[in-house]
C-alpha cells in the first residue's frame, strides 16, 4: 500500500520542482539566510503596528470569511504536514526504535527535512494571525506579537541544525495547531466547542515534553563529546 507522502507526491511533478524548493539548501531555498529573516522579522513587526495605528480611529473589520477560511487552511495544512512527519518518523522508528528516530542522524531523511522546511515555511504565513487581530481592533498582547517571530527564527535555527530530534517540536506544535486554528474557525462561525479551556493545558504539556526531548538531547550530545 503507497505511504501517504507517496500519495500526496503522485499529484506533483516532482521532476520540475527545484531542487533549493525539494530539499533546504542554506543561502539557496527562500528564507535560508540571517538577513532575510531578520527582514522578514522587522517587516512583519513594521506591518502590524503600522496596522494598530491606521485603525486607531476606525471601525474594526470584521473579516469573517478570510479570516475562517485563513484559520482553516493553517489547521487543515498542520494535519496534513502533522501526519507526513508522523510517517515518516514511525517508518524510521520500525527500523532503529525510539533511540535511533531521536539521535540517530540517518533518521533526518530528505524527507523529513523537507517536513522541516514546510514547517517553517509555515511561521511565516502564521504572520496573518497578528495582521487579522490589528485590523479587527483585538488586543495585541506582547506575548502573541512576538511568539510569532520567535517561532520563525527557532524553526530556523532547528532547521539550519539539523539535529534529527527537532521532529519532536514540530509534530507537537502542529497537534497543538490543528485544534487551536480549527477552534478559531469554528467559534468564528459561531461554533461553541467545550474543549477550549483544556488547549492551554495542551501547550503546556508540550512545552514540558520539548524541555524533555531538548534535555535528552543535550545529554546525548556531551557523551558523545566527552570519551567514556
Amino acid at each position: 500500500m503507497p505511504s501517504l507522502a507517496d500519495r500526496i507526491l503522485s499529484f506533483i511533478p516532482t521532476n520540475a520542482i527545484p531542487p533549493y524548493l525539494a530539499s533546504y539548501i542554506p543561502g539557496e531555498s527562500p528564507f535560508s539566510t540571517w538577513p532575510v529573516v531578520a527582514s522578514m522579522t522587522v517587516t512583519y513587526l513594521a506591518v502590524v503596528f503600522s496596522t494598530r495605528e491606521i485603525m486607531k480611529d476606525r471601525a474594526p473589520l470584521k473579516l469573517t470569511t478570510p479570516f475562517r477560511a485563513h484559520n482553516l487552511i493553517l489547521s487543515a495544512g498542520s494535519l496534513i504536514l502533522m501526519a507526513l512527519i508522523g510517517e515518516e518518523v514511525f517508518l524510521n522508528w520500525m527500523k532503529i526504535g525510539t533511540y535511533g528516530s531521536l539521535c540517530v542522524p540517518e533518521a533526518y531523511t530528505n524527507r523529513l527535512e523537507l517536513y522541516m522546511m514546510l514547517n517553517y515555511y509555515f511561521k511565516y504565513y502564521e504572520f496573518i494571525d497578528t495582521i487579522f487581530l490589528a485590523l479587527k481592533k483585538k488586543p495585541l498582547s506582547f506575548l502573541h506579537v512576538y511568539h510569532h517571530s520567535a517561532t520563525a527564527i527557532l524553526a530556523f535555527v532547528q532547521l539550519n541544525g539539523r539535529a534529527t530530534a527537532t521532529w519532536v517540536p514540530a509534530f507537537l506544535n502542529l497537534g497543538i495547531h490543528v485544534l487551536m486554528y480549527y477552534y478559531y474557525f469554528a467559534t468564528a462561525g459561531g461554533a461553541k466547542l467545550w474543549w477550549k479551556k483544556h488547549l492551554t493545558t495542551m501547550q503546556i504539556l508540550q512545552f514540558i515534553v520539548i524541555l524533555a526531548v531538548a534535555l535528552f538531547g543535550c545529554e546525548y550530545s556531551k557523551r558523545l563529546l566527552i570519551p567514556s
